[in-house]
């Protein structure tokens, strides 16, 4: 393995000549290489977004197991009081929060990582930290007294899963010739998309049986249903151990990213890692720590800013001059309005899928799972109960997040064939439409004493809005190696994944919010005209006649 062992088959770790877009190459070798590292690079990110959003999931069963017996997960506030129905259940969102704010934190260094440690050591050292956070909260899920601060550093950590994301398709996106990189980054993406849908599928399953003798502990007994929470966790640290290993054989350095030996490539790695656990880590205090009457959502806002400038301080001020002037080239971007106006349009896609993902297994437990009005009287509810005719939400969580991530590749290909922004500007408008109609629904079960006869017309209007956000990753994702140099496109790419993952921290944050006002609704609603404007700037930039860049 060493970096003189390399043909023009691509055996070598480290490839000394890389040119996709010279057809000769590309036929001869190029092919060969790229699809190699295309299919192993896709169950890796595939397993970082599982670990990534899976606390979307225990959470659900945090609480299913707590309001069948108090004294399980029974967390307590700064007063040493516990907290109760919905603070209680404004409190768990706030574990896939912890999680997305860190995973997009952490996506800002993986933008420009590739280029300064090598995709194929990216990869492998990704894989391999998020195996850390697997192992930690399959044992700690197993005591039912385990603090929420535990928990939180937990979530935390796991934003490795996010930040993976980043740094993937980057790399992808140096491998293929450029009239191939759409089909190609949607693949990488839809199918890594496609972890969420597969921890959504697999968890209610794999979380019924001693899947791992004693070394998984005791389950918790939820009705007349033992249930072993912590499996949801442990059962990614031998499939990530797996992926782990295929990644450090087979897949490539690129010449162009001067990573230098994998020792120093791996110090440069987690210079990097560390600089966006202290900025998001930061973030997470902000989040855990009472701000006084400062209004709730103009905190998360706040949050989120500081927490994007710190990282990018201290990337550039707290880096060794070789890391440094790399990044300085990267930088470059932010003087390029275009890069502003891609992350604005890229986040009203994949920020809403990765949003959603993060929120909806707990959100619809929420919406449908509690009546908050009296059967007799139609009166709102001091407290809201639960309804015993709720609808078994496990058996069709994932389907949302499997159809949005699974047809982002068509979005890829459309946007080969038509165009881009054509393809972004129809499905804006779907979206809106889609948004409002789930609103409807909650609106409506919120009011009603028999909520879940509402549950599938949300859940369809709910799988079309991930349907459209799919095609919409594919088709803004697109755009970019369209409006920007290659030198560029590659940064571009890393900078606008990571904004749009702050849909998982803000998504979770705002929906617990409203719930907590009881209003879940206007979460929904507020999203819609989020993706009003969206519309107007992909037409003004991109799309209508005599456009800037029609793309």
């Amino acid at each position: 393995m060493s970096s003189s062992k390399q043909d023009d088959a691509g055996r070598g770790i480290n490839l000394k000549h890389w040119e996709p877009d010279n057809e000769g190459f590309w036929e001869r070798s190029g092919k060969k290489i790229a699809n190699r590292n295309l299919w192993v690079s896709i169950p890796n990110l595939l397993c970082g977004f599982s670990v990534w959003l899976y606390w979307g999931m225990i959470v659900k069963f945090i609480q299913k197991a707590h309001f069948a017996d108090p004294t399980l997960f029974n967390f307590l506030d700064s007063g040493g009081q516990p907290y109760g129905g919905d603070a209680y259940r404004a409190l768990l969102f706030g574990l896939p929060a912890v999680a997305g704010l860190m995973g997009a934190t952490l996506r800002i260094p993986n933008s420009f990582m590739i280029a300064i440690c090598g995709g194929r050591n990216v990869k492998f050292l990704t894989t391999l930290m998020l195996i850390l956070p697997a192992v930690g909260a399959g044992f700690a899920l197993q005591q039912p007294g385990t603090t929420f601060t535990t928990l939180v550093i937990l979530a935390a950590m796991s934003g490795v899963g996010g930040g993976a994301f980043a740094s993937s398709m980057s790399n992808i996106s140096f491998f293929f010739p450029k009239k191939m990189q759409g089909l190609a980054l949607g693949l990488n993406a839809g199918l890594g998309n496609a972890g969420v849908s597969v921890m959504q599928f697999l968890i209610p399953w794999v979380i019924t049986f001693a899947a791992f003798g004693t070394l998984g502990g005791d389950p918790y007994q939820v009705g007349d249903s033992p249930m072993w929470i912590q499996n949801a966790a442990l059962v990614w640290v031998p499939i990530m151990a797996l992926f782990m290993i295929l990644a450090f054989f087979f897949m490539n350095n690129l010449p162009q990213h001067r990573c230098g030996p994998f020792p120093i490539a791996t110090g440069k790695y987690l210079w990097l890692m560390i600089l966006g656990f202290a900025a998001g880590g930061f973030g997470v205090f902000l989040m855990r720590t009472s701000w006084g009457g400062f209004p709730e959502l103009l905190k998360i806002f706040v949050i989120l800013i500081v927490v994007v400038c710190i990282t990018l301080l201290l990337m550039k001020f707290a880096t060794p001059k070789a890391i440094s002037t790399s990044l300085n080239d990267q930088f470059r971007i932010f003087g390029n309005k275009h890069n502003w106006v891609m992350t604005w349009l890229y986040t009203m896609t994949f920020g809403s899928f990765i949003g959603y993902a993060n929120a909806f297994p707990k959100l619809i437990d929420d919406v449908f799972g509690f009546i908050r009005v009296d059967p007799a009287t139609g009166e709102a509810l001091a407290e809201a109960i639960v309804n015993p005719n709720a609808p078994m939400t496990a058996k069709f969580i994932w389907i949302g997040a499997g159809v949005g991530a699974l047809i982002r590749p068509v979005g890829g290909w459309l946007s080969d064939k038509i165009g881009g922004a054509r393809v972004t500007h129809w499905d804006t408008i779907l979206m809106i439409g889609f948004t409002i109609g789930a609103g409807w629904c909650v609106a409506q079960a919120s009011k009603s004493a028999t909520p879940e006869q509402y549950f599938v017309p949300f859940l369809l209007f709910f799988i079309l809005l991930f349907a459209t956000t799919g095609i919409g990753n594919g088709s803004t994702f697109r755009m970019i190696p369209m409006i920007f140099s290659k030198e560029q496109a590659g940064p571009v790419l890393g900078w606008t994944s990571a904004i749009a993952a702050y849909g998982a921290f803000l998504i979770p944050r705002i929906f617990g919010m409203q719930i907590k006002a009881g209003h879940a609704e206007y979460a929904l609603y507020g999203f819609a005209v989020y993706y009003l404007s969206c519309l107007v700037v992909n037409w003004w930039f991109y799309a209508r006649k005599n456009a800037e860049i029609p793309c």
